[in-house]
């Protein structure tokens, strides 16, 4: 696990100190080694920057820049069947000088050019400069575990794991992009391949990038895609033959995820996901697998018994810390360091807490991200289709109408409910639209695109994002699936991988993600939804096989959010910080805002009105971001 940092300058200008100062920020990313290159490409240079976690292959024998012939390599992430490619690579005449699977990825890209890709399990982001093409390849993993983003303006092209990467390059122009402030204030992240930035993009999961070097053209290419695997026909195998597929296939995807050199433990919640990786590690294990999880003093969200009980049922070396406003007040004016674009899920104060406890004894921790995609999980997916099919169409877009005459504030009772003007709009919404999938959309958005609107001081146009596919689903011919595969590209993508990668490396440890091997992904898009959620169940297939491990009497509860208790804090212990960000004057700093509007917003939430503190949330991290890389850099 490494950071990465470069720069295409077409004119030249670019140097050895500012490559090394892209790269020596992202220092947590790769504490053990750094590595720093410039290349002359006719008036062309190109600068390769990395900073090394030694995960696999600890020697000074994994250093990058590799360099093999024509070929030169900066190489973020990890490649877990790398000894079985080396095979293929070695009977065809190649030879190796190290361990790492940096070499592998090079001598394969040598022999294979991109297909290599399609024969790597694993997790990536990499860049290659092939000096006798005089191109650059840049390349990410199919899920988008790694990230990798680009900016692009007057023939300079820079590359990164982090955006902090940028702001030490003299030439990078640090323009907010409106519009994807007002994604944010919708999502509470920022969805693919919008950034913060003007003329900046996050390179898409399953895409390379090839850049011509000759006419400074790059092109952006899809290698691999979730929908294809949704639109392959479903599997004809029995119940039986799937979950014993299944659980195979999850043995096998564990497993490649233990290869390391250093010590390897796995972030345990009460939940199936973290159970089922978990379950199957230790139980092919004669050791004690690591066991890490958080706990909150507020009972009604502590989850931590729970985890306790699994563990000890597993024989987990089990270690827990239990936590309160205190620590999160330590975390909160972090975060807009580790996440250095606006991103405001609420679990990224447990994430990194968690993540500091890991990193006191193991390198090498597994997330179980994925799970609720894959397995359909998440409850908004049965309300999605239930909203969209409860009424003939017609009748939805009559009631739509309707809601449409009504202001929310006139309608007695319901109008002082929690949220409940969001609430209405999202319904009247989602009545109008008649579609799954576009309800999914509203149901995930924590402002309605109006609202963003509202507390918003500027003019903003609209963004199309993976929420609105529409003819690319045509193929898809199961509603259910269409929302996994839409979910798969957007929360999963840029919330939950974000946040797991970003905490985890906050703390110089790697993530990985176990459920999101791709043989794993392609085959469960094939299994029709009447298995996924079968009997009114969510995640049948999972939680059938993680009884195979856990009594069903452990694990049958209501499922909960891994968040913290914000809503207390804020309101309490945390009220200060709200107050100082979210004043007027410090809102009418960027501009962006209408801040009597949200002073509005705020006085509500603060006097015990029913708003969402989620949206008062997303403003706040938005502000501690913008003080801490448009102010104070």
């Amino acid at each position: 696990m490494c950071g990465i940092a470069g720069f295409i300058d077409f004119s030249g200008r670019s140097t050895q100190d500012t490559l090394e100062q892209m790269t020596d920020v992202l220092i947590h990313r790769g504490p053990n080694d750094a590595g720093y290159e410039c290349f002359r490409q006719g008036d062309t240079v190109v600068g390769l920057g990395q900073r090394r976690l030694s995960i696999i292959d600890l020697s000074s024998s994994g250093h990058q820049p590799m360099h093999f012939g024509q070929y030169n390599i900066i190489f973020n992430g990890e490649v877990y069947n790398y000894k079985e490619i080396r095979k293929d690579l070695e009977a065809q005449g190649y030879e190796f000088i190290s361990g790492s699977d940096t070499e592998v990825l090079l001598k394969g890209y040598a022999c294979w050019g991109e297909k290599v890709v399609d024969r790597c399990i694993g997790m990536f982001a990499f860049v290659i400069l092939d000096a006798e093409k005089n191109e650059v390849f840049i390349c990410r993993d199919r899920a988008g575990v790694k990230p990798l983003y680009f900016y692009q303006k007057d023939g300079l092209l820079l590359f990164a794991s982090e955006l902090k990467s940028f702001h030490q390059h003299p030439r990078f122009e640090k323009e907010i992009d409106a519009n994807s402030v007002s994604l944010f204030l919708q999502y509470s992240y920022i969805p693919a391949p919008y950034t913060v930035f003007k003329n900046t993009r996050k390179l898409l999961p399953g895409h390379y990038l090839r850049v011509n070097l000759s006419t400074g053209e790059p092109q952006e290419v899809a290698y691999w895609d979730v929908l294809d695997a949704y639109r392959k026909p479903a599997t004809k195998m029995s119940e039986h033959e799937i979950i014993s597929h299944t659980h195979s296939l999850m043995k096998s995807a564990y497993q490649y995820r233990m290869v390391a050199d250093v010590p390897v433990g796995v972030f345990l919640s009460g939940g199936y996901d973290s159970a089922s990786v978990a379950a199957i590690l230790q139980s092919g294990s004669a050791n004690r697998i690591k066991t890490f999880t958080i706990g909150y003093k507020e009972r009604q969200w502590d989850e931590s018994a729970e985890a306790r009980k699994i563990a000890r049922h597993l024989g987990t070396d089990h270690t827990e810390w239990i936590i309160g406003p205190d620590d999160a007040k330590d975390v909160l004016h972090h975060l807009p360091e580790i996440y250095d674009e606006p991103f405001a899920d609420n679990s990224t104060v447990p994430t990194t807490l968690v993540s500091r406890l890991a990193s006191k004894q193991v390198k090498v921790a597994l997330s179980a991200d994925g799970g609720d995609e894959l397995f359909a999980g998440y409850n908004k997916f049965n309300q999605a289709i239930r909203y969209t099919t409860q009424f003939p169409k017609g009748i939805q877009r009559v009631i739509s109408r309707a809601m449409g005459l009504i202001p929310p504030a006139n309608i007695p009772y319901f109008s002082k409910q929690y949220n409940f003007a969001s609430r209405y709009e999202k319904m009247k919404l989602i009545w109008a639209a008649g579609k799954p999938q576009q309800a999914l959309k509203y149901i995930s958005q924590y402002l309605t695109e109006s609202e963003a609107s509202h507390y918003m001081g500027v003019q903003t146009d609209r963004y199309k994002t993976n929420f609105d596919l529409n003819g690319e689903l045509n193929n898809i011919d199961e509603s259910l699936n269409k929302l996994l595969a839409i979910d798969y590209r957007t929360f999963l993508v840029d919330n939950n991988l974000v946040k797991v990668d970003r905490a985890t490396m906050s703390v110089s440890i790697e993530g990985r993600e176990p459920m999101l091997d791709h043989r794993l992904v392609e085959f469960l898009a094939t299994v029709p939804s009447a298995l996924k959620t079968k009997e009114n169940t969510n995640k049948y297939i999972l939680k059938t096989i993680v009884h195979e491990y856990l009594p069903k009497s452990m694990m049958d509860r209501p499922k909960r959010p891994f968040i913290a208790p914000l809503q207390e804090w804020f309101r309490d212990d945390l009220r200060e910080q709200m107050q100082y960000f979210l004043s007027e004057e410090r809102l009418n700093k960027s501009g962006l805002f209408n801040g009597a509007h949200v002073q509005v917003l705020l006085k509500n939430y603060l006097d015990g009105g029913k708003v969402s503190h989620q949206k008062l949330w997303n403003i706040l991290v938005f502000q501690l971001w913008y003080d801490r890389w448009m102010e104070k850099l």
